[in-house]
């Protein structure tokens, strides 16, 4: 049920919100749009501010949904959630029903680990909106969710597994985010709001 239930959990992550909304309401791909990425930031730039919460709410679902496989199919322990928050990301990031290029896994990721490990979720989410306020840096935000988590759940002594996955996660998250990364060093980062690409 575990190999089941991972799965599952990866083909719901594959399932590519921002692609669909592209193609339902301007018939385009959205990863040849705006910064390329399909996720709910782009949807953001290209599509509005509508469609971009409801890619945002469905990414969340996609993280919740997965974690909570392995209860529905009656299976003990935090092995099989944690497999499965990694499988859905994984999915979310290279979706097989989207030649493998999907988006960054942030969403999804706080899906995932508020569900997992809610209260260190909710302080690194505090930090990270505060950040994107202040500075209109979503990628930044979104690093440092992914940076404390592993932080966070160390110092409130959570399970082994959540700890492993939050640090495998924050690594998938730092690879995914390399562009970002290097544009933020340059001042080239686009910011939450700015004008929407072609």
């Amino acid at each position: 049920m575990t190999v089941i239930s991972v799965i599952l959990a990866y083909l719901i992550g594959s399932i590519s919100f921002s692609y669909l909304f592209g193609r339902m309401l301007k018939g385009i791909d959205i990863r040849k749009h705006g910064s390329g990425n399909a996720g709910a930031t782009n949807t953001l730039r290209v599509l509005g501010k509508g469609p971009a919460i409801t890619v945002l709410l469905l990414d969340v679902a996609k993280g919740i949904v997965a974690v909570w496989l392995p209860v529905w199919f009656g299976q003990d322990g935090s092995w099989p959630q944690v497999l499965c928050g990694i499988a859905v990301i994984v999915g979310h990031n290279w979706p097989v029903f989207f030649g493998f290029k999907g988006g960054k896994g942030i969403a999804s990721t706080i899906g995932v680990m508020s569900t997992l490990a809610f209260l260190p979720a909710l302080l690194a989410g505090i930090v990270a909106i505060v950040v994107i306020a202040l500075t209109r840096y979503v990628s930044l935000g979104s690093l440092l969710f992914t940076f404390l988590m592993p932080i966070l759940i160390l110092v409130m002594d959570r399970p082994a597994p959540i700890l492993l996955v939050s640090i495998l996660i924050a690594v998938f998250a730092f690879v995914r985010h390399r562009s970002n990364i290097a544009k933020l060093l340059k001042g080239q980062e686009n910011k939450l709001g700015s004008k929407k690409a072609s």
